[in-house]
């Protein structure tokens, strides 16, 4: 099992506030999706991210905890994924609680585990973009700009465009791609079918597919189909 970021295609994330049977698990992992992305915005708890994180370890697929909540956080992951909120208009999403983690646990941090994402949130509805205090109304060129910051100011590895349950903006995520030589975009948001997959990945580098897991999983599984199709 290998663990490389920039080579992934679609992704599947799971939240550990939500419930999955053992058999819907097993068909998420066993899909041919590159990797599980663990992570979700509310109700994270170290005994819920435990128990998932025991349940894909099953399968021989990589598995990345997204680091959203500091008392959730446990080894045994392949990799952490570290949101930087670009977008948010409070400091605390973009250094603030990176600090406090890393004044508590920087002795002690695998660094070659770590990830940072520059995540440029864009729904207004969504419970990120409530909790981070996001600036969600930007146009084109203000995402462009972000994905330049992410790249070009900060040497960020991965610029993740969330939308967060809702069907993205295609020019934007074209606008984000044209501008990024290095970092990877990835893309996150209302995917619910391979036509939708096959659409966001033809400008994306790695699409994130999640919501449609528990509300449509057949839906779901046939969005790996994206990396046989491009």
């Amino acid at each position: 099992m290998e663990f490389d970021y920039k080579a992934w295609q679609h992704v599947f994330k799971l939240d550990p506030a939500k419930t999955i049977s053992d058999e819907d698990l097993a068909a998420v992992c066993e899909s041919g999706t590159d990797a599980i992305i663990v992570g979700g915005t509310d109700n994270i708890t170290l005994d819920n991210v435990l128990d998932l994180l025991v349940r894909v370890r099953r399968y021989a697929i990589p598995v990345m905890l997204e680091a959203s909540a500091l008392d959730a956080v446990t080894p045994g992951f392949d990799s952490y994924g570290i949101p930087v909120v670009l977008n948010s208009t409070e400091a605390k999403w973009i250094t603030g609680m990176h600090q406090k983690a890393l004044k508590e646990y920087g002795d002690i941090l695998v660094w070659e585990e770590l990830i940072a994402e520059g995540y440029c949130v864009l729904n207004p509805d969504c419970k990120v973009a409530a909790l981070t205090k996001a600036k969600t109304a930007l146009d084109v060129e203000d995402v462009r700009a972000y994905a330049r910051m992410a790249e070009q100011f900060f040497a960020l590895p991965i610029f993740y465009m969330e939308y967060s349950g809702q069907y993205g903006d295609v020019a934007k995520v074209r606008a984000a791609k044209d501008v990024l030589t290095k970092t990877r975009l990835f893309y996150g948001g209302g995917i619910a079918t391979l036509a939708q997959a096959e659409e966001m990945k033809a400008v994306a580098d790695t699409i994130v597919v999640g919501n449609v897991i528990y509300e449509d999983l057949k839906a779901a599984l046939s969005t790996v189909k994206v990396k046989n199709t491009l």
